[in-house]
């Protein structure tokens, strides 16, 4: 398909997508490694030297500052698409009127962007010196962001991947934000509490929204067919993959967060346990401590066998 713009409507111009974004992608990757470069030198390479970090802390610094910035402009970004595209006001229009292939210029610029930052996301692995044992985690973080963002961008679902991505980017917003108080100053944890609600939140629209346009919505417009030329790309099969491949990574991280909350709510209570410990020994000496030799009990001084202490006799000369 043609990437040039397509003018309907009077004066409003939509666009296709095609092979020349590749050249506008490529375009946008030095425009994001240059802005990662300067958020980098002039924001958090400051912060770290005021923290004195260590190097395992100091790297998460640096990731979460970038994501900051980046799901702030991202959620920004989306909501303001969203509500000027009417899709509030309007729900059925995500999935009414599909295939999507006319793209406002707003639209293609977002998605493009979002393609060129986790793109570029691969060589900054290398530019970042990411320690080995991080680089699975990073790779698979990157790839289900360009699966997913990729994804909905060729299958002309790009209406319903923007209020997703804009619902993932407020979660991820919350959860760095709060990371980025805790390493300045430990005792800096309820944001943390404010992200576990909006985090099964954002899972729960997630699924909710996925089951609804494509389990539904979809399987009820007029085209019901696959044709690469249209960009119609709504069959059984197809619908059926995009569910799975929504769905499964929210299991999969609800499972995790489910198993790290349950986890921190054991240690909890082996602290508490602990300090029970620790609370009843001390009492146990403090009471010990009341009952030394020579103390008072019931009125009478008590000698060190725990007999009162008798007088003498003073014998007379």
């Amino acid at each position: 398909m043609s990437a040039q713009p397509l003018q309907t409507d009077g004066d409003v111009v939509y666009y296709l997508y095609g092979t020349s974004d590749f050249v506008t992608i490529s375009f946008y990757i030095f425009i994001t490694i240059i802005l990662h470069a300067v958020v980098q030198e002039y924001a958090l390479d400051k912060l770290n030297k005021r923290l004195h970090l260590s190097k395992v802390k100091h790297s998460k610094v640096n990731e979460s500052g970038q994501l900051v910035v980046l799901h702030l402009s991202s959620s920004a970004w989306g909501l303001y698409i969203i509500v000027s595209e009417g899709y509030v006001s309007s729900p059925s229009s995500l999935w009414e009127g599909y295939p999507h292939t006319n793209l406002s210029f707003q639209m293609k610029f977002f998605y493009l962007c979002q393609i060129s930052y986790w793109v570029h996301m691969l060589p900054e692995l290398y530019f970042q010196r990411v320690r080995k044992e991080e680089i699975p985690r990073q790779l698979l973080y990157i790839g289900l962001y360009l699966l997913h963002i990729a994804g909905a961008y060729l299958l002309n679902l790009t209406r319903l991947g923007l209020v997703l991505l804009v619902l993932q980017s407020v979660s991820e917003l919350v959860f760095h934000w709060a990371r980025l108080l805790y390493f300045t100053n430990e005792n800096n944890q309820r944001l943390f509490n404010v992200w576990a609600v909006v985090f099964v939140l954002t899972r729960l629209v997630t699924l909710t929204l996925a089951v609804l346009v494509v389990g539904f919505g979809l399987s009820r417009v007029h085209h019901q067919t696959f044709h690469v030329e249209k960009g119609i790309f709504n069959t059984l099969p197809i619908r059926l993959g995009v569910l799975l491949a929504l769905c499964l990574p929210q299991a999969w991280m609800m499972w995790r967060f489910i198993n790290f909350q349950l986890r921190r709510w054991r240690e909890c209570q082996l602290e508490q346990a602990a300090r029970r410990k620790v609370v009843g020994a001390a009492g146990t000496r403090a009471r010990s401590q009341r009952r030394e030799p020579g103390h008072h009990e019931n009125g009478l001084i008590k000698s060190e066998n725990g007999a009162s202490p008798r007088t003498r006799k003073i014998r007379s000369p």
